[in-house]
């Protein structure tokens, strides 16, 4: 199983990432020609060969054009600068540059704009995807930070070329690496104030603490900014998990540079590792949990359908008998441990609990595989688990049974005998990794 590690001891920008991303591995000539697809015009990307504290790595700056409007093909505009300077990432909110931008005679990008731009690009369905996604998670931040919608909200930051570059740059990239799982240690957070585009803030600027909201950070480790709203959605968007303890082989350490020079490495430390759990995957997740005496069990399944849209693992109810031998319920949700404030948040407020309890336990899973397979009833998903190359376990899934069963008329009974006998017929294939 391949693994991304992200050791984010000094934090994460955008324009490191893209370093990091490269020095990992990636081909650089792909890498423009791919974001090239963006038909976005007036940048270049200067890659190159750079130092911290004697550690060397790949360091991006994006550079934009002398006296470029740089303009798409949809004609969105953006800043334009009086001179041609690296755009440097401690300031990826779209705030105060080492120069002034005149804000009022210059259109921003909003999200709408940012997903013509990815629909009308060549960049393939899964890489957009993922762009959208890290994208997504910087206009509802900024939408809930500044009170409005987010189609009303004009991105500073999230408009640019250079956080538009590092985005879609980022998804591009993990595309190409393919990595089996991610994982991400504590995030360094930095300290001080930051220059926005609404004035002074403290670190994190707000957008940065939104988008982390429920994944483990630190703070202090420099006193300036160490991780940006695009490094903070980049990595929110993608981790499979948060943890400072992972057993691998690594393959490849690489690092992207940052362009401060401070007594903390300015670095983004990224891992290619290895593992032979091909079959079997180990993890940490949180179980939270609360007993409930006094509320209309109606109520129950709107609440499992709360949580499982947040991302809860499973949710289970158990009978109890409490103090005074009153009959209840313990309330039971398995997540990730990045989704425990979310989890958290909808137990208190949809159930009639004062109170909830959490507590991470290690998981040890099957490493399982979705097919869809034509039955004489249809296609239908499958699900299964492999071992040593040979699927031990399968099953359909219940839904695409349920709407078979509906379609043809037959019980679901049926169905389920149907395509469990004709999938058992069927020579499966050793899987092939």
């Amino acid at each position: 199983m391949k693994i991304l590690y992200y050791d984010c001891f000094a934090g994460i920008s955008g324009d490191m990432h893209l370093g990091a991303m490269i020095d990992a591995g990636v081909d650089p000539d792909y890498l423009i020609s791919e974001l090239n697809k963006l038909n976005l015009t007036g940048y270049k990307l200067h890659i190159y060969r750079e130092k911290r504290k004697s550690i060397e790595g790949t360091k991006v700056d994006v550079i934009l054009d002398n006296d470029s409007q740089a303009h798409n093909h949809h004609g969105h505009g953006h800043h334009h600068h009086d001179h041609e300077h690296h755009h440097h990432h401690d300031h990826d909110h779209g705030h105060a540059h080492s120069h002034k931008h005149d804000h009022h005679h210059h259109e921003h990008r909003n999200f709408n704009d940012i997903k013509k731009i990815l629909a009308n690009s060549e960049l393939s369905k899964p890489t957009i995807n993922r762009a959208l996604k890290m994208f997504s998670l910087i206009a509802e931040a900024e939408a809930k930070i500044h009170g409005v919608s987010i189609d009303d909200i004009h991105f500073h930051e999230v408009g640019a070329v250079d956080s538009i570059l590092d985005i879609t740059g980022a998804a591009i990239c993990l595309e190409y690496l393919k990595p089996d799982k991610i994982f991400c240690s504590t995030i360094e957070l930095g300290g001080g104030m930051v220059k926005c585009a609404h004035g002074l803030m403290p670190v994190p600027a707000p957008a940065t603490s939104e988008i982390l909201k429920g994944i483990p950070v630190k703070t202090g480790g420099t006193p300036h900014e160490a991780t940006t709203p695009s490094g903070a959605a980049i990595l929110a968007a993608n981790v499979d998990e948060f943890t400072d303890s992972l057993s691998f082989r690594t393959i490849k350490t690489a690092y992207g540079i940052g362009h401060r020079d401070m007594e903390l490495p300015n670095i983004l430390r990224v891992h290619i590792g290895e593992t032979d759990e091909k079959d079997l995957t180990t993890g940490e997740a949180v179980v939270i949990e609360c007993n409930i005496d006094d509320m209309n069990p109606e109520y129950y399944s709107h609440v499992m359908d709360q949580l499982f849209s947040e991302g809860a693992l499973d949710v289970y109810i158990t009978p109890v008998i409490m103090k005074k031998s009153r009959p209840a319920v313990i309330l039971s949700v398995i997540g990730d441990i990045n989704h425990q404030q979310k989890l958290s948040e909808i137990m208190l407020r949809e159930t009639t609990t004062l109170g909830i309890r959490s507590y991470k336990v290690s998981r040890l899973m099957f490493n399982r595989e979705m097919e869809t397979v034509n039955t004489s009833l249809g296609a239908v998903t499958l699900k299964k688990a492999w071992i040593s190359g040979m699927p031990v376990k399968w099953k359909p899934e219940h839904e695409d049974c349920k709407r078979i069963a509906v379609e043809h008329g037959l019980s679901l009974q049926e169905v389920y005998k149907i395509v469990e006998a004709e999938i058992t017929m069927l020579n499966m294939k050793p899987y092939e990794n």
